[in-house]
C-alpha cells in the first residue's frame, strides 16, 4: 500500500506536490469514489481516475547505475548541477533510491517502484550496503572497534558495523578501508569516520545486498533482471 499522492507522481502524471492539489481539490477518484484526504494509501489493484481519466499503470523499470563523481542524487537540482537522471535514457519518471554525495560514486539504484524502494530502504530490513573509504591516517584497533559498536554522529548512535582495512600507505598517511552498513543517514559514512578523526578523501559504494558494480564503468548502468528483483523483493 503506498500514499494515493505517490501513486499518481510515480505514474508520471505530475509531480507529487501538484497531485496533492488535485486530492485536495476533488479531482481525485479511487475506484470511482472521489479522495480529498492525502493520507489515503491505495494498492496496485485499485482503480485511480483524474478528472474522470483512468490513469494508467506505468510499467515498472529497476536501473542499476555505477554513479561517477560529480552528479547529484535527485531528480531535478536547483543549482542546475547535473543530475544521475542525465546519465539515463528513460522516459519513465524514476527516482534514486537512497542517496549518494556529489563526490561519492558507486552503486546506485533507481526504479519507479515505490513498493521495492520501501523494501531496500527501511532500516528493519537491515540490507548491506558495502563502501570503500579512502581515509586520512590509519585506524588504530580502538577506533576500529568503536565504529563497528556504533559511534554518536548527529544525535543519534549508528548500528554495529563491518570494518575492514585493505590496505595502508604509511608513506602518504592513508588507508583503503572496507565498511559494512545497513542504515542510509545522511552523510552517514564521512561523518562516521571523521568522528574517530579521519576525514575521508574518497568514498565509493561497491555492493547493495548481492548487487554490484560487475561490468560497468562509471557512468555506465544496467538493468535489473527478473531473478534479481525477485531476490531483492524476498529480502522482506
Amino acid at each position: 500500500m503506498e500514499r494515493l499522492q505517490k501513486v499518481i507522481a510515480h505514474s508520471g502524471y505530475c509531480s507529487r506536490r501538484k497531485a496533492e492539489e488535485l486530492i485536495l481539490n476533488g479531482k481525485v477518484k479511487v475506484n470511482n469514489k472521489i479522495v480529498t484526504e492525502l493520507g489515503v494509501k491505495v494498492s496496485s489493484t485499485d482503480s485511480i481516475s483524474i478528472d474522470s481519466k483512468v490513469l494508467s499503470k506505468e510499467e515498472k523499470e529497476y536501473i542499476l547505475l555505477n554513479k561517477p563523481r560529480g552528479y547529484v542524487t535527485t531528480t531535478h537540482d536547483e543549482k542546475n548541477r547535473k543530475t544521475v537522471l542525465d546519465l539515463i535514457e528513460t522516459n519513465k519518471r524514476i527516482y534514486p533510491v537512497g542517496r549518494l554525495d556529489y563526490d561519492t560514486t558507486g552503486l546506485l539504484l533507481l526504479t519507479n517502484d515505490g513498493q521495492l524502494t520501501n523494501i531496500l530502504t527501511h532500516p528493519k530490513n537491515k540490507i548491506d550496503k558495502v563502501y570503500i573509504a579512502k581515509i586520512e591516517g590509519v585506524l588504530s584497533k580502538e577506533e576500529i572497534q568503536s565504529l563497528e559498536k556504533g559511534v554518536v554522529i548527529d544525535n543519534y548512535k549508528t548500528a554495529p558495523s563491518k570494518i575492514k582495512v585493505k590496505k595502508v600507505d604509511k608513506k602518504n598517511n592513508n588507508s583503503l578501508v572496507q565498511i559494512v552498513i545497513h542504515e542510509g543517514k545522511n552523510h552517514q559514512v564521512k561523518k562516521m569516520f571523521e568522528k574517530v578523526n579521519h576525514q575521508v578523501i574518497k568514498l565509493k559504494r561497491e555492493k547493495i545486498a548481492f548487487l554490484d558494480l560487475t561490468g560497468l564503468k562509471p557512468g555506465e548502468y544496467r538493468y535489473l533482471n527478473i531473478k534479481e528483483i525477485k531476490k531483492l523483493y524476498s529480502i522482506k
